[in-house]
């Protein structure tokens, strides 16, 4: 069972031991409100110590979080990890200064690496919960994904773009935005979207954990998504992504651009074990939504751009990419 906030030893959690005790941290002189577009907190890898999870995550400035689905199976988890998160009880803690709640949301889809598993129930379920949820902020992760030779196959190719489209209708339906996972799959997938009548200019909208070239970026801005970056971009190896990144940028701008952990994927890389500066065994090798202020400082070094000026636009993107109206913090 996950801990509640009862059981957590307040002096560890500390606003001051939170840029201590993580072998990744930096010393920010300031924290920046953020919005992580793209989790998955309520993996059973959380279970643990999510509670913790939870006040480091807000210590580090992020104020929202998108728990995003991928199996029907997980649905009801993440209503539950989405509820945990949002009644946490912050008052109950002896914190050295005041933390900002952090608010969860859901949204649901059917990944296409579990394409196998999808059923037409699911889609039925998926209708389902969108009529009873009204909270629901998102459909996704969905897309194609061609990564293995298994997921080449024409049969399994078919049912992928099959269920896209199903998810994509229901998108148009519900007027939400979509959070896009290609792999593979960057000409298919804009082929897709440009003859569907789902339309990201209005509804929104995020490629996540963008992976394409220079000129897939580009098109998938022209056709009104953000682009997701994650810890990735932490790598200097990751030459082909800030390459792509570079070119959206240079012609539409930082509007273009949201940050994601994906957690517990995609481990910025000062936060990765060979990286630490701790020379110990317990460098982390999950990623947390607590290590987002990393793919901030290094898109403000890439680009130029001060750190609370980036902050600020990249909230408005995510905004703009969720359809939502959250008010900037002062």
């Amino acid at each position: 069972m996950p801990h509640t906030s009862s059981s957590i030893d307040a002096s560890a959690l500390s606003t001051e031991s939170f840029l201590t005790n993580e072998p990744c941290s930096r010393p920010y002189a300031a924290r920046y409100p953020l919005i992580d577009t793209h989790t998955h907190f309520d993996e059973s890898v959380f279970i643990a110590d999510r509670a913790e999870q939870i006040v480091q995550t807000s210590a580090a400035g992020v104020r929202h979080l998108l728990l995003v689905g991928y199996l029907r199976r997980y649905f009801e988890r993440m209503w539950a990890t989405q509820a945990q998160i949002n009644a946490f009880d912050y008052q109950s803690l002896s914190l050295s200064q005041d933390v900002a709640p952090l608010q969860a949301h859901v949204a649901l889809g059917l990944h296409p690496v579990y394409i196998d598993q999808h059923s037409v129930e699911d889609l039925q379920v998926m209708q389902d919960s969108l009529a009873r949820h009204e909270d629901i902020i998102a459909i996704g992760e969905i897309g194609l994904d061609t990564f293995t030779p298994q997921l080449k196959l024409p049969e399994v190719l078919a049912k992928q773009k099959q269920y896209f489209s199903a998810q994509l209708d229901m998108a148009v339906a519900h007027e939400l935005p979509v959070l896009l996972h290609i792999r593979k799959a960057h000409a298919d997938v804009l082929k897709i979207l440009k003859q569907h009548r789902y339309d990201a200019h209005t509804l929104g909208g995020i490629a996540h954990s963008f992976s394409g070239g220079e000129q897939e970026a580009k098109a998938f801005v022209a056709l009104g998504y953000k682009l997701g970056v994650t810890g990735q971009v932490t790598n200097p190896n990751a030459k082909k992504l800030r390459r792509a990144l570079a070119a959206a940028v240079q012609q539409y701008g930082l509007s273009c651009l949201v940050i994601e952990t994906d957690c517990p994927d995609m481990l910025p890389i000062m936060c990765q074990p060979t990286h630490s500066t701790e020379p110990h065994s317990s460098a982390p090798t999950r990623n947390t939504p607590a290590n987002l202020p990393h793919v901030l400082a290094t898109l403000s070094e890439l680009f130029a751009v001060p750190l609370p000026e980036l902050a600020a636009q990249l909230w408005h993107n995510s905004c703009t990419a969720l359809n939502v109206s959250w008010s900037y913090p002062k």
